[in-house]
């Protein structure tokens, strides 16, 4: 095992990790993580729920009927920076001068074509009028127009919208002014996540962009405030330090800086079951920063959220009740099969096949288990060739079937079998969840003990021109969720909508009629 400095030792108290934290995630770097074995792709009547019309209403009813005696929040993911969606206009500031070179010139040559869609759609970009009224009258042609534009939008001592975070840009224009994707969360919570006139929302950020979130909350909130008859509390909360993952280099030990200094990485969205597990309300949605719509879009993302909503308080009602009887020892053979089949039938669990073996006390106990569960409603939307993970059955190393949302990155690509089974899906993951995350007595559930420390991630990087592998945690609502109940639904694709390229604010959906 690796030795550590007194330095070292300093650093991690300083951080809060504990030694063995660090010596287990270095054992996992040198036994590497396995690739989740597929069983079948989870698909409407097998793992995802589809509603017809009048059953959706009559959940969204459900919903509406109990919301206010219910405390709701708003669990929004949204330290992501802006420098990854300008990628291509980055790289086009290095790469194109317009004194030397037409732009179709440049097109040809480089065969840009993000760019190419960059400069056709120019004006119909939420932030178009603020770039041009800051750059009126300084180009002569429309490449030096194109390349002015970007670097006014770009360059630290201008706009600089690649230091902040995504959610802060213009997204949306609502002809006198821009909205954020913060801005239309507050919109969207106004509808969902409000008890009586207060809607809750929370935010997950950058340390470094506390102030430009609280400028931007201060400037907005009383017009969105009047817009909505809302009072909208929000709090902010950031990635904690002790869930930073050490790095190691390629023979698996700790990778040291060019100071002779440990280097630590961010854990990923996976630590952010950290902030979770922080928050207390009956429901908690939780969506991505860039996800957001257009007001036309507005009632029919709600409705979505509030039949999510519905399925959860539909199946915690009976949960509660089941959970309330194994608590008092009081079932006999009949109930113990009812609760069973509700928790095969309702919350997709599976038994294993010796179950009926064991006495009444252990069928008891493990039914205990079963159902005592944080509870996640997942939105799926059918595919439509977008990147990200999916609905899945797979099997653990002990036989036990669960249904789990599951990353590309999680599969072995160079089994057939395995890529024959994501071949069959027919719907990804949105990021698109309402919890549940009390017991039947009210308490809070410890979400950490609900996570699959097994369902991490492996990357190789480079640092100072070395190469390294960094370890990510399992993802917030992958192995970080992975021994939650959880119940699929087909949701609307109106209501996936992200933002991973600036070039995506050109899509319909994200156009203001």
């Amino acid at each position: 095992m690796s030795a550590f400095t007194e330095s070292d030792l300093q650093v991690l108290k300083d951080k809060g990790i504990l030694i063995e934290k660090v010596r287990d995630q270095i054992d996992t770097f040198r036994n590497g993580i396995p690739f989740v074995n597929l069983e079948k792709a989870g698909v409407v009547g097998d793992g995802i729920l589809k509603f017809s019309l009048d059953e959706e209403q009559h959940l969204i009813e459900l919903f509406n009927k109990e919301r206010n005696g219910l405390s709701l929040l708003k669990f929004v993911p949204a330290s992501g920076a802006a420098s990854r969606m300008f990628k291509a206009l980055f790289n086009f500031l290095e790469t194109y001068d317009s004194s030397e070179e037409q732009l179709e010139s440049y097109f040809e040559r480089t065969g840009d074509k993000d760019l190419k869609t960059f400069s056709e759609g120019l004006k119909e970009f939420p932030f178009y009028d603020i770039v041009q009224q800051r750059i009126a009258g300084q180009s002569k042609n429309k490449g030096e127009e194109v390349f002015l534009f970007v670097k006014e939008l770009l360059s630290e001592n201008a706009l600089n919208y690649g230091f902040y975070p995504k959610g802060l840009l213009p997204f949306h224009n609502n002809s006198s002014f821009a909205a954020s994707p913060f801005e239309e969360h507050l919109k969207e919570g106004a509808l969902y996540s409000k008890t009586g006139k207060t809607a809750l929302l929370h935010f997950t950020i950058s340390e470094q962009h506390t102030d430009l979130f609280a400028e931007e909350f201060n400037s907005i909130k009383d017009r969105i405030s009047l817009e909505t008859d809302t009072t909208f509390n929000v709090g902010y909360s950031y990635q904690k330090s002790a869930t930073d993952t050490i790095a190691v280099d390629m023979q698996n030990k700790p990778f040291r800086n060019i100071d002779g200094s440990l280097l630590f990485r961010p854990g990923g969205h996976g630590a952010l079951i950290e902030n979770l597990n922080e928050q207390d309300a009956d429901i908690i949605f939780i969506k991505n920063i860039d996800n957001v719509v257009v007001p036309e879009n507005l009632e029919g993302v709600s409705n979505s959220k509030k039949t999510l909503a519905g399925v959860l308080l539909q199946v915690q009602q009976k949960a509660f009740i089941y959970a309330k009887l194994l608590a008092a020892h009081t079932i006999g053979d009949a109930q113990r099969k009812e609760i069973k089949l509700f928790l095969e039938e309702e919350l997709n669990i599976r038994f294993s096949n010796v179950f009926d073996t064991y006495s009444d006390e252990e069928q008891a106990k493990i039914l205990k288990d079963k159902i005592n569960r944080p509870i996640r409603i997942c939105g799926m939307v059918k595919n439509e060739g977008e990147p990200g993970g999916g609905p899945f059955w797979i099997k653990d190393k002990t036989g036990n079937s669960s249904l789990q949302i599951i990353e590309s990155a999680q599969i072995d690509a160079s089994d057939s079998s395995q890529m024959d089974i994501v071949a069959n899906a027919t719907h990804f993951n949105p990021v698109d969840l309402v919890c549940g995350v009390r017991n039947y007595d009210g308490e809070k559930y410890d979400l950490l003990k609900f996570v699959d420390h097994k369902q991490g991630f492996i990357t190789d990087k480079t640092k100072d021109g070395k190469e390294l592998k960094a370890l990510e945690l399992p993802g917030l609502w992958n192995g970080g969720m992975a021994f939650w109940n959880t119940i699929f639904v087909e949701v609307p694709l109106l209501t996936f909508n992200p933002v991973k390229t600036v070039n995506d604010l050109l899509k319909a959906s994200h156009q203001v009629k």
